[in-house]
């Protein structure tokens, strides 16, 4: 897990794919944390990611990094409303402070469970990672 977080954190952005009824959406995220063993997302109780997340929690994501390298991530997000959680995703991801608090009512913190991660390049075999 700790080779994907990485990942995503040198890719800077990363794109989040959801389902809404038959239709694929896709938007960029940029912020991950590790807590308790598990790698984490944020997004806003108040956004169509969310409502879709709650309707189907399985999701995908794809990011390149700067040396040409591209990670495919699916997992299922699952909802954590520790505090605990929401702190330790703030404190990695400081900026997002102009944007959430911990008791807003609106900040959501996810977690990757049943996670296959596979970092590929052109150049040599995929490196799997299972979380």
């Amino acid at each position: 897990m700790k080779n994907v977080m990485n990942f995503l954190k040198e890719a800077g952005v990363f794109y989040l794919a959801t389902a809404e009824g038959d239709q694929p959406r896709v938007r960029p995220f940029g912020a991950v944390a590790e807590y308790d063993g598990k790698l984490y997302i944020i997004t806003s109780n108040q956004k169509d990611v969310y409502s879709q997340i709650v309707k189907n929690q399985k999701v995908e994501i794809s990011g390149m990094n700067s040396k040409g390298q591209w990670i495919r991530l699916t997992a299922t997000l699952v909802r954590d409303d520790r505090r605990a959680a929401k702190t330790a995703m703030l404190e990695a991801n400081p900026d997002l402070r102009g944007m959430y608090s911990e008791d807003d009512g609106i900040m959501e913190v996810l977690y990757f469970e049943k996670a296959t991660a596979a970092i590929c390049s052109f150049t040599s075999a995929p490196e799997v990672y299972t979380f």
